[in-house]
């Protein structure tokens, strides 16, 4: 009897720490998968708010891919009328740098993606959601893609009724075009 009591406190003692080490990866599983759906939602509204704030100061015109990389926002200084992939009007008004550092998540950079519906802020092809989709891949953000949609999809780029991209508002092409002379000034 003294034999299966010697047993018996170490095998409670480790099934115990087995038990809480469970509940610790469970725990810290949710809190990656909530913390990253919270994450991307709140830098896609705040690279959102630095475009509209660039477009107010410079007139963004428009990005040269359909697919566009944010990793130029920390740029003080630049010659011509592109900084990254982006046109601007006025890039003399350039206040930058808009950010100490371009965000990312997982150290993929967000992107400005162009569809038949305008221009909006995603996470960069590789990211994958916690919806566990990953975009790119799972998740296809090209010209044709309903992003607006997708934003209220939680199979899609939406995770607990917050959307994982953003709209840009830059009004038309056409209406920046229009007030451009011939040597593209306004």
């Amino acid at each position: 009897m003294g034999r299966v009591k010697s047993y018996f406190i170490p095998l409670a003692i480790g099934l115990g720490l087995a038990f809480f080490i469970g509940i610790s990866l469970v725990d810290t599983f949710y809190r990656v998968k909530n913390d990253s759906g919270n994450i991307i939602s709140h830098d896609v509204v705040n690279l959102r708010d630095v475009f509209h704030k660039i477009h107010k100061d410079c007139a963004i015109i428009d990005f040269d891919d359909q697919k566009n990389s944010i990793n130029f926002l920390n740029v003080a200084k630049f010659s011509g009328s592109e900084v990254g992939p982006m046109n601007l009007a006025h890039p003399e008004k350039w206040q930058g740098p808009y950010m100490q550092e371009n965000p990312t998540m997982y150290h993929i950079a967000y992107q400005v993606v162009s569809t038949k519906k305008g221009y909006f802020i995603t996470p960069g092809d590789g990211v994958r959601l916690p919806n566990k989709k990953i975009v790119g891949k799972d998740i296809v953000l090209d010209k044709k893609a309903d992003i607006e949609k997708m934003m209220t999809d939680p199979q899609a780029l939406s995770y607990k009724d917050q959307p994982l991209a953003a709209r840009l508002d830059l009004g038309s092409t056409a209406q920046v075009q229009f007030f451009l002379n011939e040597d593209g000034d306004l």
